[in-house]
């Protein structure tokens, strides 16, 4: 077996979809199934990452909310879960509409936050971590249009999908079953004035509406 054998299949179909659903080259999309155990080992180890990253608010909040803390670890988990169970021949839908609203709804909001809470975050973090940060969310937001190769996005699976990522919002920022909300630390408190509002309520206006984008793209992809 050759080098890229070992590293990833051939690709699979392409469909002809609208370049607004499908943004990136055919050709860039077939390199990336090439050497699809490459993309499997880069967010493997940046779930690794991401754990690390969250090991403060682990510690902070109750273990039974941990599962609503790690959101960026937990979506470049599952797309390296939806794109290892396509590279051994068992895809599925599910994981695939998983790690779609995980990659871009995640992968746009740290952005996001990074540029509106910008002055802290950088003097927290410095220029490297930062500028590291801000790339590679938006190199999620990139990869997760990779998926629509290997599904279809049936109803099914963009409706479990679509309930999980509502019922972590409501854990991040509005009802948390217990303890305190789950969003990512900011790096203001909570209730500091931000604009007309509040630092919460930026940072939950731009996950609400996240969450909204990638359900639109999902469907919009199916028919």
């Amino acid at each position: 077996m050759d080098i890229a054998g070992a590293l990833g299949r051939d690709p699979p179909d392409s469909e002809s979809l609208p370049r607004w659903l499908a943004p990136l080259p055919t050709a860039l999309e077939d390199i990336a199934f090439r050497f699809v155990w490459v993309i499997v080992a880069i967010n493997l180890a940046g779930t690794a990452f991401g754990f690390w990253y969250y090991r403060s608010q682990f510690r902070a909040l109750p273990a039974e909310m941990w599962l609503f803390i790690p959101d960026s670890p937990g979506a470049t988990l599952l797309i390296a879960l939806a794109l290892a169970a396509w590279a051994v021949g068992r895809s599925s839908d599910t994981l695939a509409a998983f790690a779609f609203f995980g990659n871009v709804k995640l992968g746009l909001w740290t952005p996001y936050v990074l540029a509106v809470f910008y002055p802290q975050f950088l003097a927290n973090s410095g220029p490297v971590m930062y500028a590291f940060l801000f790339v590679s969310h938006l190199g999620m937001v990139v990869q997760a249009f990779v998926l629509h190769r290997i599904t279809d996005f049936p109803l099914k699976a963009v409706g479990v999908a679509t309930l999980w990522y509502t019922i972590d919002l409501l854990m991040d920022y509005f009802v948390p079953v217990t303890g305190d909300v789950t969003h990512t630390w900011l790096p203001y408190a909570d209730s500091a004035p931000w604009f007309t509002t509040t630092v919460l309520q930026v940072a939950a206006a731009g996950a609400v509406a996240l969450t909204v984008v990638p359900l639109y793209w999902t469907l919009a992809t199916r028919v």
